[in-house]
């Protein structure tokens, strides 16, 4: 009997250090595998994206570390796209990524188009939990205070950040976010829609570190517990069984 419950003790030991390390479905969420060799907008403006596994049409980009206050983000309407921060007039405590490397800025209010994924695999009516990170800034050179957000859709299903508040020349710093969506069909699609005001002194809705992962059912947690529960049981009994001897 004790044998069949250290067993079972291991397996759901082992089902747990799986379900703690969840596989991220989301291809290249942090935004480091691409073409560009520099920040730069990636759209179809551009002949095609080149970062892999996102799509967009907007007017999005890709930030090297250390360029976002410096050399900015090459456009379509030329170089040289930077944001308010340390070093450049504004005290605002501007950082880049907090997980490091590349991230995303997007415009929330200029040729808005959604950065998308298409992710396969997955469970219909399974809970998946969207996981990033993201701040708000504005673009160097205008004047005045904005707001930004993202919207996150999965499949059929739209989750929206707070709206950050930013103030003039402002930065809000990076926050990590979790959504938990259901999987309607086995493919859907992933989309972060940046959402800012207002026109014409441009907000900028920062992301980084994107991941999709499988919620553990409450049934399943559950079980695991009844089964410690159990092995600590047999335990105690064993022990008390050993005393008495």
């Amino acid at each position: 009997m004790i044998k069949k419950l250290l067993t079972i003790a291991a397996i759901a030991a082992a089902f747990s250090g799986t379900s703690a390390q969840a596989v991220n479905l989301v291809v290249n969420g942090d935004f480091e595998t691409t073409t560009l060799s520099g920040s730069s907008q990636f759209s179809d403006y551009f002949n095609g994206n080149q970062v892999a596994g996102w799509t967009t049409s907007g007017y999005n980009f890709i930030f090297f570390p250390g360029t976002a206050l410096t050399t900015g983000a090459n456009t379509q309407y030329g170089p040289g796209l930077t944001f308010w921060g340390p070093g450049n007039g504004s005290a605002n405590g501007y950082v880049d990524s907090p997980t490091g490397g590349n991230y995303v800025g997007a415009d929330g209010a200029y040729i808005t188009a959604s950065i998308d994924q298409t992710i396969s695999g997955l469970m219909i009516g399974q809970k998946y939990a969207v996981g990033f990170d993201w701040a708000a800034a504005q673009q160097y050179g205008f004047n005045g205070a904005t707001t930004e957000a993202w919207g996150v859709t999965f499949g059929g299903q739209t989750i929206s950040t707070a709206i950050a508040n930013n103030a003039d020349h402002g930065f809000v710093p990076w926050k990590h976010e979790k959504f938990v969506f259901t999987a309607t069909n086995s493919t859907q699609v992933l989309s972060f829609l940046a959402a800012g005001t207002p026109a014409g002194v441009p907000p900028f809705s920062l992301l980084d570190g994107v991941t999709l992962t499988a919620v553990p059912e409450a049934s399943t947690w559950m079980m695991l517990i009844a089964g410690f529960g159990m092995v600590g049981y047999a335990s105690r009994r064993r022990n008390r069984t050993d005393v008495l001897a």
